[in-house]
Parts: C-alpha cells; sequence; structure tokens
C-alpha cells in the first residue's frame, strides 16, 4: 500500500529570521547579528588573534570569545558599533521614510 506524503506548508519569510521565529526585539537582534558578522569578517580577514582583538578592542578575551560565537546577549548596538569604529571602520546611519507597501518601519544594517 502506498504511503501518503504528508503536504507541507511554505510561509514566505519576512527578512528577518527572529521576526519569523517570533521573538521579542527582533529588529534589535538581526542588527546586533549583522554587526556581529562584520566584526567577526574583519578579525577572520586581517587574521587577528582573540587576544589581540581583546586588546584593540578593549574588552576581555572571553568576550571576543562569545562575539566569534554570536552570542550576543552582553553587546549593545552601540558597543558593537564602537567596536567597528576601533576596527578603522566607518558607520552611516541613513533615516527615511518607509515606503507604503511595509506596514512598519525596519532597521536594516549593510556592510560595504
Amino acid at each position: 500500500m502506498a504511503q501518503r506524503k504528508k503536504s507541507l506548508r511554505i510561509h514566505p519569510g519576512s527578512g528577518n529570521v527572529f521576526t519569523d521565529l517570533r521573538l521579542t526585539d527582533a529588529g534589535e537582534k538581526q542588527t546586533k547579528v549583522r554587526l556581529a558578522v562584520a566584526i567577526n569578517h574583519i578579525l577572520h580577514r586581517q587574521a587577528i588573534s582573540q587576544v589581540s582583538a581583546a586588546r584593540r578592542l578593549k574588552v576581555n578575551q572571553p568576550k571576543i570569545s562569545a562575539l566569534a560565537n554570536y552570542r550576543l546577549e552582553g553587546f549593545s548596538v552601540e558597543r558593537l558599533m564602537r567596536f567597528l569604529n576601533a576596527l578603522d571602520r566607518d558607520i552611516e546611519i541613513v533615516i527615511r521614510p518607509k515606503p507604503r507597501s511595509r506596514k512598519a518601519g525596519r532597521i536594516l544594517v549593510t556592510a560595504a
């Protein structure tokens, strides 16, 4: 006897996995992850050790380990932006009206 296949329902994503998972502070979580990705990319590309990164960012090495593993609970968006400044990166914040097609405003972080 043939088995009946279960049908899967596919829902389009919002562009923010934290929103899709219905987590609180989804916009902030997404922003932190994108900033952390940029920081980790810079550290990796420049082959900066965790000890050297800690010294440069004025934190202890376990904080760099947490950042490298995306455990971001102890980091504010502002602190992550300061880390990027310490890594010789400019940060530009642009505020503009949201399109009518979108229900709410959003925060978007893009690394150039």
